[in-house]
């Protein structure tokens, strides 16, 4: 993980520079004087500290510039002035980090940076990796990527996949933990993987192939969790 400062006052990268390295200590800092500077890198930042004040291009173009080589970056911007704080939300700003900013609210804003990066590359070596399901004594593998969602039947799990079905005995909880956040629980008996939604109500999910029931309960949060899921997407993460 690399996270990087963008900021024209020399004093300013290096107080943020020694805050970082508390937080971050086994990842890569870098510090750039400018954003003309910044956006000569041979590869984008995971998380970035922006300066909005700054000679020659400000913060806002360069957050612009940036989006277009990358929409993966965590955005952070750091200024003495609020007014910018709405274009912040244009460029898909993280947080807006208003100076003077207390210790505890950078070691707040820095440690959820850090979190959502973590979960972001969660997300993607889970969509890369396989499980395996035993049935009557033979081992298969099964890439998480092609299942479409899951279903419990007469105590067995139905895994529904893009090249058939596969039956074995097992927990949802614990097939839930194996295939990590791209996939949602919307009902005891149902796990669905929201790469394969193709509409969805309060009470039924209709994937690419099959649906799933809706729990009431579910609903809110499925809805916040596929939102979430569909930006990140959208930003390529």
């Amino acid at each position: 993980m690399q996270i990087a400062i963008c900021d024209d006052e020399e004093s300013v990268r290096k107080i943020l520079e020694e805050k970082i390295k508390q937080y971050n200590p086994n990842g890569e800092t870098v510090s750039y004087s400018s954003g003309e500077q910044l956006l000569l890198a041979e590869n984008p930042p995971d998380i970035l500290f922006l300066d909005i004040q700054m000679p020659q291009k400000n913060g806002m173009e360069i957050a612009r510039e940036l989006r277009k080589k990358s929409e993966k970056i965590i955005l952070i911007f750091v200024t003495a002035i609020e007014e910018y704080v709405f274009e912040a939300f244009d460029v898909g700003a993280f947080h807006y980090l208003v100076k003077p900013f207390s210790e505890e609210k950078f070691r707040e804003v820095i440690k959820r940076a850090i979190k959502q990066y973590e979960e972001n590359n969660v997300d993607i070596q889970a969509s890369e990796s396989c499980i395996w399901v035993k049935t009557r004594g033979t081992s298969t593998k099964v890439w998480i990527k092609d299942i479409i969602y899951a279903e419990v039947f007469n105590r067995k799990i139905i895994l529904h996949k893009t090249d058939g079905d596969l039956e074995y005995y097992g927990k949802m909880s614990e097939l839930e933990k194996q295939v990590g956040k791209a996939f949602f629980r919307s009902h005891r008996a149902y796990l669905i993987h929201f790469k394969y939604v193709e509409k969805y109500n309060a009470t039924t999910i209709y994937l690419e192939r099959g649906t799933a029931i809706m729990a009431k309960q579910s609903y809110p949060e499925f809805v916040k969790r596929y939102l979430k899921y569909n930006e990140s997407k959208r930003k390529g993460i």
